[in-house]
Order: structure tokens, then C-alpha cells, then sequence
């Protein structure tokens, strides 16, 4: 029985562990040792949860943003409900109302802003910021926003009742069960990785009795109706088992969504077109799903064949980082549409908040950070494309703002075009914006070995921050400063929130003029003197106190409150312009986080839990990053493992919602569901395992007391380098570096004074060697 239970288990698994499994089965049935049946099934076990297959969801699932994700960057589907009702959330990236950009940068320069704060001129400011009303114009938004698509419910028969959701992770397909007095059924929802179109399949003994499709126009009538937006045109069969709506905008191509029944498959389209609704009902008409299931397929074991394999000991961050992952296949990529705050996934039953715009103050580098150490770089590439598109706009921005020929300038929120979205005054002269965006192309490359993208992308902006900070410098006693800028959020958009020498702005700077000179050597370039000159006589941050010297916000301006942006720690986290291990700034970070944690998180949000996380784990203080994680968790996503911008109940945040679960149904629910934070938490857990530093890549630094157990493979660093590691009761046994191209190391192993190198004694904590592409290094502790 014990052989026959083995082979079963092995056939099972032949497909993801091939001829290692095979071996050990055969082991198993010819040694016919009961000791190595045991063996068998420890490694089998062990290596089945190296890949969690699936994530399960209990219902009732009551709101949208609780619902189980499924997207191809471009259609984003939300799958919910209760009772014998199943909610499908269908959601269409890029559906802009583009009315109400914001030209700011036509009407104010950077000297007539300067001397409007110096002399207190707050209504000129308000003034040159303030979106123009234009005679005889319809009335919009007053600012670009996306636009939810609508919900598609299915009613099945009374006495069925919705039970349980299970995401496979390796297939991207959600099952649900729906119970009946103790019978089961389960359905199976889908959906084409390179098109607009999704399925769902319907058992034999389950029937749909009603289906209906609703517009986010529905929801929303008065506020759309307000800003000229008129009534979908709906259609529909006769039956019942068919319909759609085409939302038609004043200035921007339509959205069509439909659905049609055929047996027993429901099939789903979107089109954003001006003919969206002929393509929508010949996708339905013709839609080809076996196809789509094999193309669907391979993705997906592509995907996760490609991606790092992390098993971790703790299961919150066990599935932070599982669920993580599969969210990057659905919101960034390389088919998809550029990711805003929210991606595909937008609610119909209210306007989407913020618009779902592109926030680059931190929200979209978070977003997209983890495709670096992911390996997954072209997923990047669809942000490039947008942004590259931008360029005659950021530089018309950059070049009238500061009157300087080169500067760009990036404002932190845009729409698709890079229209500014609202008048927020602080946050659109955030220059680090650009700098941050400059840094995270080169970064690309650092880890890709791209060359293309270092060439087409990154170094234009990073030329072009440079410029717009170089506009905003001056000199004083052998000293560059910066006597105008920003934290970014820090007092809002008040006429006293800015200062001179904002730490934020001082590291993006640093950042740019370090790469700028390694870049320019890369692309035999010529190198500017400027760049060595500003990153010599720059501050590298502003203090605040002679006596406990600490990080500033700006000059004079100390971490009074509990606020939601680290940017005054940006030097150690993302610019890592300085190392804090060091004597110089040692006691300076000490006195810095003391103060931190002294004013709270009271007003903390979402996406800035994980970036604390990796300030912490940065700076040494591994148990305080896990910590964190697991406090966002519990206080920053609700019961469906949706992420949240305001915590989840009253009582942590002074960012918070209501209880919802103890609402009643029919109050109205203001859920604030970001992208964000969920790819912070994923970049956190990687940060936890190799972090790349001033002087190196380190391997678990700071090893948590509680991690005995864990592993990872194929993690990647700067220099194209895929880091594997394994802990075992409590150490770091054994270390894998893989070189993908032709790199410089330095690796702090810390596998103590003494190791094996490819089975060769060495001493000392560090290894550096100039590794060729294909080379692998093995590291193993020789304690």
C-alpha cells in the first residue's frame, strides 16, 4: 500500500520534479525499506512546499476589493459574493476621461515660485497652480480620471450557497465551491493572458437561473451625470444569456464589456476602442478557449519557472511574498498596460479614488521594484514605453519650469499623457520624482545588463534631473544647496511646506550625480565635472540638533509628528547614498530612527509600513522589518487579502476605515484599495534576504533569531548576479551566486571566517572576484 500510495504521489508530481522524484520513487520501491518510504515522502513534502499551489479564500466575500484577483495588466477581474450570488468585478486599465490635465508648467517658473515663498505671495502661488476654467468648457472632473467598468452577477438556484475560493497559483485559475445540503460543485474562472476576454465554466449539476451585467454608470449616475458624462448604451439577448454596455466619454474612445452563455461556459469581453462593442461580440461569438487555456498555461509555468523560489518559515510572510508574485504576473506584465495606484483592478461602485493615476513620489517605484530582484525585468517595459512617450512633455516641463535647455521634470501625479491630476503644489514640484523614476531605469539595467534601456531611458532623465536640480542650486561657502524644495506630503500643500536643503531632495540628487558618472563611462560618454563637483559639496542630508544630531526634513525642520513619508531617511533607503554602518553616519541614522519610532505610526497608510520594514532591516533590526510585515498585514488588508491605503478598522491609524464587518450592508463603503503596498511587502521580503549596499551585496544580514529553516534560489542582485542561500538550524549553511554576464563581486557571505569555496577551504567575511558570465560559485560553511 505504502509503494503503491508512493508511485501515485510520484506520477502526480512528475510534471514540476522529474527525474529527482523518479529516482527517489525508484529508491523507494526497490530498497522496500520502510525508513525510506519516510525519506521519500519528508523530500517530496519539502519539495511541494517550495511552491504553495494555491491560496484560499472563505465566503462571504461581501465588498469588491475582497474579492480573489485575476488580470493580464489590462482586463482586471475581482471575484466576490455571498449566499448563492457570485460577483465578478470587471475592471479595463486605461479607460481615461482625460479632461482637466493640468498644464502647470506654462504658467509659473521656478525664480518667479522661488521668490513668491520667500515673500509669503501665497495667493500667487495658489494662483499658478490652480486649474484654468476655460469659457464655454463642459464641465469634467476638473482633473484626468479612470473609470470603473462594471459587475457581472450570476444568481445561482436557492438551497446553493457560495463556500470557498481557491487561487492556483501556477495555472492563474480560481475555483469555487458552491454547496447544496453537502454536495459540492466546483467552477473554474479563467482568463486570456494576451487578450480581453475571461471564462468561467459551469459544472454539469450547477446551473446559473439569472444572470446580469451592470454598469459603473449604475453606481455613479449622479456624479457622472454632473461632469457630462451620459447613460451606457446597453444591449441584450431575449434569453437572458447575453448582454453588454459600450460607456461612451466626451472626448475619449468608449468601453464596451459583455458576456454570452453557451452551455454550460459564461464568457467575458472588454474592448477600449472606438468600435469596442463589434470587437466585444465577435470575441464572444469566436473566442477559441483551448487555445487560450495552452497559451494561458505555458505563461504561467513560464512565469513561475522564472521567478525566485523563497520558502520561509513564517506563513504571513510565506504568502506576502506568494501572492505577491502572482499580483506581479497580473498587474505589470509585459502585454499589460502600465500599472497606476490600482492597475486593472477598479471598482464600479464608486469613482475610483485618486483616479488611479501614476503617483511617482514613491507609489510607482514601489509597484515595480520587485521585478528586479524577481528577474522579471520586461515587465518594466510598458512603464518605459509610456514614459519614453512622455519625453517631449517632461522636457517641455522641465525646460519652462526652470528655464534651463535639458531639464526634465516629472510631476508625482499624472494621468497616461502626463497631465497633471489635480493642483496638489508641494507634490508637483517634487523634482525627486524624476530623479527616483531615473534611478529605477538604471537599476534595470544594473540588474539586467540591458544596455538599450540604460541608453533610450534612464540616461536622458537622469541628464535631465540633473539639470532641473543644477537650475535650482546655489553656492554658498564652498557648499551647494537647495534653497527651495520639498518632503514629499510632509504639511501637504500649505504655503510653509518647504525648506531649504530637504534631505529627500538632497539624496535623489546624490543619486543621480553617482550613477550619472558611472553611466557616462558605460556609453563612453563624456563625463561632466559638475556631476563629481555637486556630489562633493553637497549636504548628504540636513541635521536638526547640535547635541542628538538627527536627520531633518528640511533646514530647521525636525520630525515633529508621526507622518505617513520616510523621505527625510531616503539616503539609506531607496537612494542608499550613504552607508549607515559607518562611523560618519552611525550615530546620525541611531538618533534618526529613535526619533521615528518616538513619533509613531499613528498617521502611517499602507505602502509606507514595508518601506519602514526595509529601513529597519537595513539598518540591522531584522525582527522589527518581520514585525512590520506582519503589523501591515493585520492593519493594512482586509479579509480578502486586498491591499489598503487607510488601516483596515478604527484605532491604529488616524488613516483608517470603518469596521466593516460590523457595518450594516446598506452603509456605503469608502474602501481605498493601492496596488502599492502589496509590492512594498514583496520588495521588504526580499530586502530581508540579500540587500545590495554601498560596499557590496550582503546575504542575510542580520539573521532573524527565529528563522532555523529556510531557503531561496535564484534571487538577483546588481551586476546580474541570481543569489541561492540555505539556513538550517539557525545558520547559513550554503551560499549559490550564479554570474549572468561578465561582473565585477563583493559578497558578505556571513558564513563565518572560514568556508568552502567550490570545495575549496577560504578565510574571511567577504569574496570579491571578477566572475564571467555561466560562472557558478558554491559556498558552504566549513564550521
Amino acid at each position: 500500500a505504502r509503494i503503491s500510495t508512493t508511485f501515485a504521489a510520484g506520477f502526480f508530481a512528475v510534471d514540476f520534479f522529474s527525474k529527482k522524484l523518479d529516482f527517489l520513487l525508484f529508491v523507494s520501491y526497490t530498497m522496500k525499506k520502510y525508513t525510506i518510504f519516510l525519506l521519500s515522502s519528508l523530500i517530496f513534502n519539502t519539495l511541494f512546499a517550495q511552491t504553495p499551489k494555491k491560496l484560499l479564500w472563505e465566503f462571504p466575500l461581501t465588498r469588491t476589493h475582497t474579492g480573489i484577483l485575476l488580470g493580464n495588466g489590462t482586463q482586471g477581474l475581482m471575484v466576490w459574493g455571498k449566499e448563492n450570488q457570485l460577483n465578478i468585478t470587471i475592471g479595463r486599465a486605461g479607460f481615461w476621461d482625460h479632461r482637466g490635465g493640468n498644464d502647470f508648467a506654462l504658467r509659473v517658473t521656478y525664480p518667479q515660485l522661488k521668490k513668491y515663498l520667500e515673500n509669503k505671495q501665497n495667493d500667487s502661488v495658489r494662483k499658478a497652480f490652480e486649474i484654468p476654467k476655460k469659457v464655454g468648457e463642459k464641465p469634467n472632473f476638473n482633473h484626468p480620471q479612470q473609470i470603473g467598468g462594471g459587475r457581472l452577477e450570476i444568481e445561482f438556484p436557492k438551497g446553493w450557497k457560495l463556500t470557498k475560493g481557491e487561487l492556483i497559483l501556477e495555472k492563474g485559475e480560481i475555483q469555487v465551491s458552491v454547496t447544496n445540503q453537502g454536495k459540492v460543485q466546483i467552477l473554474s474562472i479563467r482568463q486570456s493572458v494576451n487578450d480581453e476576454l475571461a471564462w468561467v465554466n459551469l459544472p454539469v449539476g450547477l446551473l446559473a437561473s439569472k444572470m446580469r451585467l451592470i454598469s459603473s454608470y449604475h453606481y455613479n449616475q449622479e456624479s457622472l451625470s454632473k461632469v457630462g458624462i451620459e447613460k451606457p448604451i446597453s444591449w441584450n439577448c431575449s434569453d437572458g444569456n447575453c448582454g453588454g454596455f459600450t460607456q461612451y466619454l466626451p472626448s475619449d474612445d468608449p468601453l464596451s464589456i459583455g458576456f454570452q452563455k453557451t452551455q454550460n461556459t459564461i464568457l467575458i469581453s472588454s474592448s477600449l476602442r472606438q468600435n469596442s462593442r463589434e470587437i466585444v461580440e465577435e470575441k464572444l461569438k469566436k473566442p477559441n478557449i483551448s487555445y487560450q487555456i495552452q497559451i494561458s498555461e505555458l505563461w504561467w509555468k513560464n512565469y513561475w519557472e522564472s521567478v525566485p523560489k523563497v520558502v520561509l518559515q513564517d506563513q504571513i510572510l510565506q504568502e506576502v511574498y506568494d501572492y505577491g508574485l502572482y499580483k506581479q504576473a497580473c498587474c505589470t506584465p509585459p502585454q499589460g498596460v502600465a500599472c497606476a495606484l490600482q492597475g486593472p483592478f477598479m471598482e464600479e461602485y464608486q469613482i475610483v479614488p485618486w483616479s488611479n493615476d501614476y503617483h511617482f513620489n514613491i507609489n510607482i517605484e514601489m509597484i515595480y521594484y520587485p521585478a528586479l530582484m524577481s528577474g522579471r525585468f520586461d515587465h518594466l517595459k510598458p512603464l518605459w514605453r509610456m514614459i519614453d512617450s512622455w519625453k517631449s512633455e517632461i522636457q517641455k516641463n522641465g525646460e519652462t519650469f526652470f528655464n534651463r535647455k535639458g531639464a526634465m521634470m516629472l510631476p508625482h501625479a499624472v494621468d497616461d499623457r502626463c497631465k497633471v491630476v489635480g493642483n496638489f503644489w508641494t507634490g508637483t514640484i517634487d523634482h525627486a520624482c524624476t530623479a527616483w523614476m531615473a534611478q529605477l531605469a538604471w537599476l534595470h539595467y544594473r540588474y539586467s545588463g540591458d544596455k538599450l534601456v540604460l541608453e533610450k531611458t534612464a540616461y536622458p532623465l537622469l541628464v535631465g534631473a540633473f539639470e532641473g536640480y543644477w537650475a535650482m542650486l546655489e553656492e554658498k561657502d564652498g557648499k551647494f544647496h537647495l534653497p527651495i524644495s520639498v518632503s514629499p506630503e510632509f504639511r501637504g500643500s500649505s504655503m510653509n511646506a518647504w525648506g531649504a536643503d530637504a534631505s529627500f531632495q538632497l539624496a535623489a540628487l546624490h543619486s543621480v550625480c553617482k550613477i550619472l558618472q558611472n553611466a557616462s563611462k558605460i556609453l563612453n560618454k563624456p563625463i561632466d565635472a559638475r556631476w563629481k563637483s555637486v556630489d562633493e559639496k553637497l549636504p548628504d542630508y540636513t541635521l536638526f540638533d547640535e547635541k542628538q544630531p538627527r536627520i531633518a526634513l528640511w533646514e530647521g525642520m525636525d520630525l515633529v509628528e508621526s507622518h505617513r513619508h520616510h523621505s527625510h531617511l531616503g539616503s539609506i533607503y531607496p537612494f542608499v547614498t550613504i552607508d549607515p554602518t559607518t562611523e560618519k553616519h552611525q550615530k546620525v541614522v541611531e538618533n534618526s530612527l529613535n526619533t521615528w519610532r518616538l513619533r509613531g505610526a499613528g498617521a502611517w497608510t499602507g505602502w509606507c509600513v514595508p518601506w519602514a520594514s526595509v529601513l529597519l532591516s537595513r539598518t540591522g533590526q531584522t525582527e522589527a522589518a518581520v514585525n512590520w510585515l506582519h503589523y501591515w498585514k493585520d492593519n493594512f488588508t482586509n479579509e480578502g487579502k486586498g491591499t489598503l491605503h487607510n488601516a483596515n478598522s478604527r484605532g491604529n491609524s488616524v488613516f483608517s476605515n470603518p469596521i466593516w464587518n460590523k457595518q450594516a450592508e446598506e452603509t456605503p463603503n469608502r474602501e481605498v484599495m493601492q496596488l502599492d503596498a502589496g509590492f512594498g511587502a514583496l520588495t521588504a521580503v526580499y530586502e530581508l534576504l540579500v540587500q545590495n549596499r554601498i560596499d557590496g551585496i550582503h546575504v542575510l544580514p542580520d539573521l532573524s533569531i527565529y528563522w532555523k529553516n529556510i531557503s531561496f534560489q535564484d534571487v538577483w542582485t546588481e551586476g546580474g548576479f541570481k543569489i541561492s542561500a540555505k539556513v538550517e538550524s539557525g545558520k547559513i549553511m550554503e551560499i549559490k551566486i550564479k554570474a549572468t554576464r561578465n561582473e565585477p563581486l563583493k559578497l558578505h557571505h556571513n558564513l563565518g571566517e572560514k568556508y568552502l569555496l567550490n570545495n575549496v577551504k577560504k578565510e574571511g567575511k567577504i569574496i570579491e572576484k571578477n566572475c564571467v558570465a555561466g560562472e557558478e560559485l558554491i559556498l558552504k560553511r566549513s564550521e
